[in-house]
């Protein structure tokens, strides 16, 4: 009785789901796992080498992991969503409560992270807190297309963008960037993208960046950025 009871229920929430044009969850919609014992949610860090990989970025992430046993560099983790207590602290400080909408920004998740393993951005950032720079390895996947072939240039400011403000560290909003594409980036193709942080006046972070080829032969892109460091006590709206 009771497994005819739940059969019934999941059949009129499947019927409902489809009359009213309901997306189907992916595996990256639905809930992160839990540990039974802590009931700690995991989530998982998508800056790590997936089987669509390339060779040249899985030896390219050896090397840098390699330099991270001394501790002079890190690999930065990279998630799809904030956590939870991330998200509360940035509505706190910096939105309008005005124009959040709670069952949007419950659903949102970053940019660069939205595609399947492949299609999209793969890509991870080691970072040298000393000298104030870090390292992006980036393969651009199909989805990224521009003109047939070559990765789109818009994805590469993305990856620009995200390169730069990975030096920042902390809350910062892209306040200028300048990009010079020197050569077109051949789809699917692995670039290593060297930020580094210029100067800082007050809560202005000026940094630059250059995009190269795997054997550092080729450069790609220059770019330089300003970045304003979020103060809570001012509105980013």
């Amino acid at each position: 009785m009771l497994r005819s009871c739940t059969a019934g229920l999941r059949s009129i929430w499947a019927l409902r789901g489809r009359r009213e044009g309901a997306p189907r969850l992916s595996m990256d919609l639905q809930p992160a796992r839990r540990l039974f014992s802590t009931e700690k949610v995991i989530h998982k860090d998508w800056a790590l080498p997936n089987p669509s990989w390339s060779k040249d970025l899985k030896l390219l992430f050896d090397q840098f992991m390699k330099k991270c046993e001394d501790g002079s560099w890190e690999r930065l983790p990279s998630y799809k969503r904030t956590s939870t207590q991330e998200s509360e602290d940035f509505k706190t400080y910096f939105l309008d409560p005005k124009l959040v909408e709670e069952e949007r920004l419950s659903q949102a998740q970053l940019f660069t992270r939205g595609f399947e393993d492949g299609l999209g951005f793969e890509y991870v950032i080691f970072k040298n807190n000393d000298e104030k720079r870090t390292v992006c390895l980036f393969q651009g996947g199909p989805y990224l297309q521009g003109v047939p072939g070559l990765l789109h240039g818009g994805a590469m400011a993305t990856m620009i963008d995200i390169a730069l403000g990975s030096c920042t560290g902390g809350a910062v909003m892209t306040a200028n960037l300048n990009i010079n594409f020197k050569r077109p980036v051949p789809l699917c193709s692995v670039v290593v993208i060297n930020s580094q942080l210029d100067k800082l006046e007050g809560r202005k972070l000026f940094l630059s960046c250059n995009v190269r080829s795997v054997d550092e032969k080729t450069l790609y892109s220059e770019a330089t950025g300003l970045f304003i460091k979020l103060d809570p006590e001012k509105s980013s709206t």
